[in-house]
């Protein structure tokens, strides 16, 4: 029987064997606690037909952990010298199924439709490259794929900003953007100390849970996005400097994002951190109209 890849002693043998080195520019931290991983599929709450999709495998410790609990696993791998590695790793798996591509330049939604079961339950689940955290989430979420949801290791600090409430120093456009789509939550906490190499900062995992409908109701969600990101473009400006500063034709229109203000509700010297998701949709809403031209 085979150890598990993910301990100390066998990461070491692989990387080794291999003569493989961490590429700095892709991130590469691997996990070599296998209670951690097994924690971390925990909360992604697989069954025996789900599909699971990962992101960077690295050298498979926890696709390993999925492919024991997952009907399938699909996993996306930027790097060429982990191909033979996974090969070897992941050998006892047959319904593991590697794709040599940058899943942001990948159509994901296609990858689904050809390798997995619409009709059943489908999860992400990925430790992400600190580097990329934000863009991959993004893109997922944004291409509304056809996945109950996201749970993923990523940097402590992104991980707080995404599940931050209004008012706090952590909550941003980004905290506005994935709870737009999703349910966010910080599940666990990982010590920088279980991987190799130690990265610098400790991890958070976060289970995003995707809505059926977003929470609010908008009239152009890239529009609403945009006026969101505008809100914080400087965080000690108010609402108002920065909307003036950042919309198109802001400073000509000023009397018109003061009358959109006023209609949502929002007082012209409060800041973006301030404002909750539901006053971000009035506000956008009374915006729209003005900003058609």
């Amino acid at each position: 029987m085979r150890k598990d890849i993910a301990t100390p002693v066998r990461t070491k043998e692989i990387l080794d064997k291999y003569g493989f080195s961490f590429k700095k520019s892709l991130g590469q931290n691997f996990l070599i606690d296998t209670n951690i991983l097994n924690r971390i599929v925990d909360h992604a709450e697989l069954t025996a037909s789900s599909g699971a999709i990962e992101i960077g495998p690295g050298i498979g410790a926890l696709t390993e952990q999925l492919a024991k609990r997952a009907e399938k696993v699909i996993a996306f791998e930027i790097d060429q010298r982990l191909l033979p590695i996974l090969e070897d790793t992941l050998s006892p798996y047959p319904n593991v199924k590697i794709i040599h591509h940058d899943v942001l330049k990948a159509d994901v939604r296609a990858v689904i439709e050809q390798e997995l079961d619409l009709d059943k339950d489908i999860m992400v689940v990925a430790n992400l490259p600190y580097y990329v955290t934000t863009p991959i989430l993004m893109k997922l979420l944004e291409e509304k794929l056809p996945i109950r949801g996201i749970v993923c290791m990523m940097q402590k600090e992104v991980g707080d900003r995404i599940s931050a409430k209004p008012g706090t120093k952590e909550y941003g456009s980004l905290s506005i953007a994935v709870q737009y789509y999703t349910k966010a939550e910080t599940v666990m906490i990982v010590p920088k100390t279980v991987f190799m190499p130690q990265p610098n900062v400790d991890s958070a995992v976060v289970r995003l849970t995707l809505h059926e409908e977003p929470p609010v109701k908008v009239k152009d969600e890239a529009f609403f996005f945009f006026v969101t990101r505008s809100s914080f473009a400087q965080r000690r400006k108010t609402i108002l400097n920065n909307l003036t500063s950042q919309l198109p034709d802001g400073k000509q229109k000023k009397d018109k994002i003061q009358a959109a203000l006023q209609q949502s509700g929002v007082e012209e010297s409060r800041r973006g951190e301030t404002l909750s998701i539901g006053e971000f949709a009035q506000l956008s809403n009374a915006l729209y109209p003005f900003f058609q031209e």
